[in-house]
């Protein structure tokens, strides 16, 4: 008989992609009464990109039996932030726990985990401004004249931030250029780690074995119909917004099929990236102190995740 969730806090399970996060939660819903699944995914809330985001909800195996929340929320077409994501989060963790749930929360975006585990205060989104400070990125003195820049403005934010990081001196910029408010006054930041009734769960694989997965299931995706599932979304209205058609397998499919490169170029690049996202995704949650880590090819994985869920938070 499953056993009761209802006294156990929430779970986040973390790792890099095709680590098994999903079909653990599977197994842990299949285990427990009153637990409801949630996708912390920032690919997984656009509908019609079933295959190439390895959707919970479309699998075969023990996770595709159980309903998911946070899946299938814009159409492609469609812009969706963080900010959005966060506060859909905030507002479907309150319809489970009404019920007396707990919350699984699964998913390799380690922004989005952060978002909604630790109610980041985020700033808003400055287009008009982000697109000037990237065009003077790319002028005389490059990122080093925009972090001179921040640091004048915001010497806090400038102190955290390396000169030659573009993207993050331009994201602080934007912020406090557009909203009139210092970027670093927008909470504590992504170094802190406050404690959280959250018990967060990480699955790590050796690198040759996660390679292995990462070509895998590129090469049983290309199997299920990624191709056509692309063709498909490329022909529908508004095509693919610019968040999600940056998406790994997505922008090579479309390269391929607009002639841009040849398929075997696109399924290479495709594993490369593939390949480095993983990386990116280990190196985030590395940094967390509160993940307990948990090997993903263990026999007993299921029973070692349960067992350190009902002990507790760190």
């Amino acid at each position: 008989m499953p056993r009761r969730a209802r006294c156990l806090s929430d779970l986040a399970i973390v790792g890099a992609t095709a680590t098994g996060k999903t079909s653990l939660a599977g197994s842990i819903a299949d285990s427990y009464q009153q637990v409801s699944l949630v996708s912390i995914d920032a690919l997984a809330v656009y509908r019609g990109m079933d295959i190439g985001t390895a959707k919970p909800t479309r699998l075969g195996d023990v996770a595709g039996r159980h309903a998911w929340e946070l899946v299938d929320l814009v159409d492609a077409s469609e812009e969706f932030s963080v900010a959005e994501f966060q506060a859909a989060a905030r507002e479907a963790i309150g319809r489970i726990h009404e019920l007396g749930n707990a919350a699984v929360l699964v998913g390799g975006t380690g922004l989005y985990h952060r978002a909604v585990l630790d109610d980041l205060d985020l700033p808003a989104r400055y287009p008009h401004v982000a697109a000037r400070l990237q065009a003077e990125a790319a002028g005389p003195g490059g990122p080093a004249s925009l972090h001179a820049r921040l640091r004048e403005l915001d010497p806090v934010a400038a102190g955290r931030i390396e000169p030659l990081n573009a993207r993050r001196v331009i994201r602080a910029l934007e912020v406090t250029e557009g909203s009139g408010r210092r970027f670093s006054e927008f909470g504590p930041g992504l170094d802190a780690y406050p404690g959280i009734d959250t018990v967060i769960v990480g699955l790590a694989l050796d690198r040759d074995k996660l390679d292995e997965r990462l070509a895998g299931r590129l090469s049983s995706q290309l199997d299920e119909g990624f191709i056509e599932e692309v063709r498909s979304l490329l022909a529908a209205p508004g095509g693919f917004s610019r968040t999600a058609g940056q998406a790994i397998g997505y922008r090579e499919i479309v390269e391929y099929l607009t002639g841009e490169c040849s398929f075997d170029e696109a399924r290479a690049e495709a594993v490369r990236r593939l390949k480095n996202f993983a990386r990116r995704q280990e190196a985030w949650f590395r940094r967390d102190p509160r993940v307990h880590w948990l090997r993903a090819d263990d026999e007993r994985l299921t029973d070692l995740a349960m067992e350190r869920w009902e002990t507790g938070p760190k």
